[in-house]
């Protein structure tokens, strides 16, 4: 096989890049040595607590995947959230736990998505499928991305799936979920360094609905008022990004992860978040108490408006 491209979506997270690279290694375990996992951004600082916990070095960037290349997705399928040049490489393999969206190949592939709360749950049973003995540290990359997008298991995309994947691999990590976990989150929500700019790219997804296009950041924190300090430039960037990038709506969704609501501020189609949430926007932010999921909670009620 001809050198293979692994990697996640753009403005990647904790499950995004530490799949690509657990990907990577079950790969090479079964035979497949000319591949490699990639970054297709910036290492968030939750991540970077991960790989510093365990000594590991991050992927390295992908600009763009060369022409005809054979890529391997994990944790996404949209061209939208994907590698730039996807559209002329040759996807062999999508391990996945999102919906299906704006997605087709010329050619036949393994597709592997399964109703799960992260993508290191449905890595750990092509483990368990095809006899592979999962290593300390694999186990613990494995756990942190489940951590990582359950929110410590909490998240409403949790599964029993999930929790019992966790809990195998922390016993093989020597780990304990419950301090570990929260250590891991707790280094996410430092976000005093950032940028308005840098906010609301942390962990950002486009999606287009019958032509309309939407884009909802989300960061993490355990201090909501204290992110909305900034609260005139993050909207100041909200609206350069949305004239920048020919936007409808975007919403910027800051979640407490000890407190499991979160406060969103929503710029452009106001109509729609208004309805799909059905809240009243008070200054262009609302609160909504007990959610915390991006893809469970948001996103198909937008969907079902549009």
């Amino acid at each position: 096989m001809e050198k293979a491209y692994i990697f996640g979506h753009k403005n990647p997270d904790t499950d995004s890049i530490l799949s690509a690279m657990v990907l990577e290694a079950i790969e090479k375990t079964m035979g497949e040595s000319n591949i490699k996992a990639y970054r297709l951004g910036a290492i968030n600082k939750e991540t970077q607590y991960v790989l510093n916990f365990f000594g590991i070095n991050a992927p390295e960037l992908l600009e763009r995947v060369p022409e005809g290349a054979e890529v391997m997705l994990v944790d996404h399928n949209s061209f939208n959230q994907s590698a730039d040049g996807i559209e002329k490489a040759k996807i062999i393999r999508v391990i996945d736990h999102h919906r299906i969206s704006n997605f087709e190949t010329n050619e036949p592939l393994f597709y592997l998505s399964m109703p799960v709360g992260s993508t290191s749950t449905v890595l750990k049973g092509i483990c368990e499928s095809s006899g592979i003995t999962i290593d300390k540290t694999t186990a613990g990359l494995m756990l942190s991305a489940i951590i990582s997008d359950t929110l410590l298991l909490k998240s409403p995309t949790t599964t029993t799936r999930d929790k019992e994947a966790a809990e195998e691999l922390a016993k093989i990590a020597e780990l304990n979920i419950k301090e570990y976990g929260t250590n891991m989150l707790k280094a996410g929500t430092d976000l005093s360094d950032f940028t308005a700019e840098d906010l609301i790219n942390i962990d950002s997804k486009l999606f287009e609905q019958n032509g309309i296009k939407y884009q909802i950041a989300q960061v993490n924190t355990v201090a909501i008022d204290d992110v909305l300090k900034n609260k005139s430039e993050i909207e100041n960037a909200i609206l350069n990004y949305i004239n920048n990038n020919s936007l409808d709506l975007f919403v910027f969704m800051i979640t407490d992860i000890i407190e499991n609501n979160s406060k969103i501020i929503a710029l452009g189609r106001q109509d729609i978040i208004e309805k799909a949430l059905n809240v009243k926007l008070e200054e262009n932010t609302a609160f909504l108490p007990g959610v915390v999921s991006r893809k469970k909670q948001i996103i198909p009620s937008i969907n079902s408006v549009i």
